[in-house]
């Protein structure tokens, strides 16, 4: 029998959700090393104190901010693994999810590429333990499409995910729309995974 969850434990979800994406988002504006726990605080209007009935620090915090974005990554890539038709449909399907999460969530990129080091080492090995389910899940969908050991796959996800992932940082004033950009990525993931067919 599960406990009633109350308007209280709602409250304080909302407000652990609400420092990760605050805490994301100044991560990515100044760095983990020029963030405090005050600013995450008063960012959501707490006192810097408060964020220790969240979080046990700042590390923490950052370990949780990459933990779920990095768990996030997995099940929905599993989803569109699971749910796709056949095997070109699955790759593209793949592509499309990881140029959506990308273009949506260009401040956890900017963090996971500048601050990972900054991770305790049980958070740090979670993260990259996440990563290659990542990898192994795209590399599994794009075997039957191309040829090659499994390290020249490897290589393939890892460009392709470096092509996406690069975009937050060079699109941020950019005058195309959305859409516009996910094509074009789009066209040029898929491009890059398939060369030499």
């Amino acid at each position: 029998m599960t406990t009633p969850v109350t308007a209280r434990d709602r409250a304080k979800a909302e407000r652990a959700d609400a420092l990760l994406q605050e805490a994301s988002r100044l991560f990515a504006e100044r760095g983990y090393s020029g963030v405090s726990l005050e600013d995450i605080g008063s960012a959501v209007g707490v006192s810097g104190p408060a964020v220790y009935r969240h979080f046990a620090g700042k590390q923490a915090l950052l370990g949780a901010v990459l933990i779920k974005v990095s768990e996030e990554l997995v099940s929905g890539g599993r989803n569109v693994f699971d749910g796709a038709a056949d095997e070109s449909e699955r790759m593209r399907a793949l592509v499309t999810f990881h140029v959506d999460f990308a273009l949506s969530n260009a401040d956890v990129i900017r963090v996971q590429d500048r601050d990972l080091a900054h991770l305790a080492d049980a958070d740090q090995a979670e993260v990259r333990r996440l990563q290659r389910t990542y990898i192994d899940l795209w590399i599994d969908a794009l075997h039957p499409l191309q040829s090659g050991a499994t390290d020249e796959l490897r290589l393939r996800v890892q460009a392709c995910f470096g092509l996406i992932n690069s975009t937050p940082h060079s699109t941020r004033s950019a005058s195309r729309s959305k859409k516009t950009t996910a094509r074009t990525l789009i066209t040029m993931a898929e491009a890059a995974l398939l060369a030499g067919l």
